[in-house]
C-alpha cells in the first residue's frame, strides 16, 4: 500500500525525465545550443563525430539531451537514438540557404519513422544574425532576401 502512495507522490511532485534527440544538418549549432542550455554560456566546439550528452536540470524536469552529428555519413545512423523520445529539435542554420532543402528532406524522412510518432517537434532556427525571411527560403530556395 504505501509503494502505492510513493509512486502516486513522485508522479505528482516528483522530478520528470525527459529525453530529448537533438539533430540537423553539420555545423547548424547544435551542439553550442546544448552547452548554452547546459552552462549557460556560449563555448568554442569542434564537429560532432558520434554524440554529445548531457543532462539540463529545468525546474522539476531532467532533460537528457542527446546532441547527435550531422555531417551526411553520419545521418543514416540518427535513426539508432529514435528509441524512447520524447522530443526532437531539428536545428537549422538560418545563413545556410544553399541547404535548406537538403535540411527539410531530412527532417521529413525522420518524421515518418513510427518510432517518433509521438515525439514532440521543435525546429530551431539558428544563428539568426540578420533578418531572414526563412519561409521564403524554404519556398524559394535561392530567393530569400534578393532584390528586384
Amino acid at each position: 500500500m504505501g509503494n502505492v502512495f510513493e509512486k502516486l507522490f513522485k508522479s505528482l511532485f516528483g522530478k520528470k525525465e525527459m529525453r530529448i534527440l537533438m539533430v540537423g544538418l553539420d555545423a547548424a549549432g547544435k551542439t553550442t545550443i546544448l552547452y548554452k542550455l547546459k552552462l549557460g554560456e556560449i563555448v568554442t566546439t569542434i564537429p560532432t563525430i558520434g554524440f554529445n550528452v548531457e543532462t539540463v536540470e529545468y525546474k522539476n524536469i531532467s532533460f537528457t539531451v542527446w546532441d547527435v552529428g550531422g555531417q551526411d555519413k553520419i545521418r543514416p545512423l540518427w535513426r539508432h537514438y529514435f528509441q524512447n523520445t520524447q522530443g526532437l529539435i531539428f536545428v537549422v542554420d538560418s545563413n545556410d540557404r544553399e541547404r535548406v532543402n537538403e535540411a527539410r528532406e531530412e527532417l521529413t524522412r525522420m518524421l515518418a519513422e513510427d518510432e517518433l510518432r509521438d515525439a514532440v517537434l521543435l525546429v530551431f532556427v539558428n544563428k539568426q544574425m540578420r533578418k531572414l525571411r526563412l519561409r521564403e527560403a524554404i519556398e524559394q530556395p535561392g530567393s530569400a532576401g534578393t532584390r528586384s
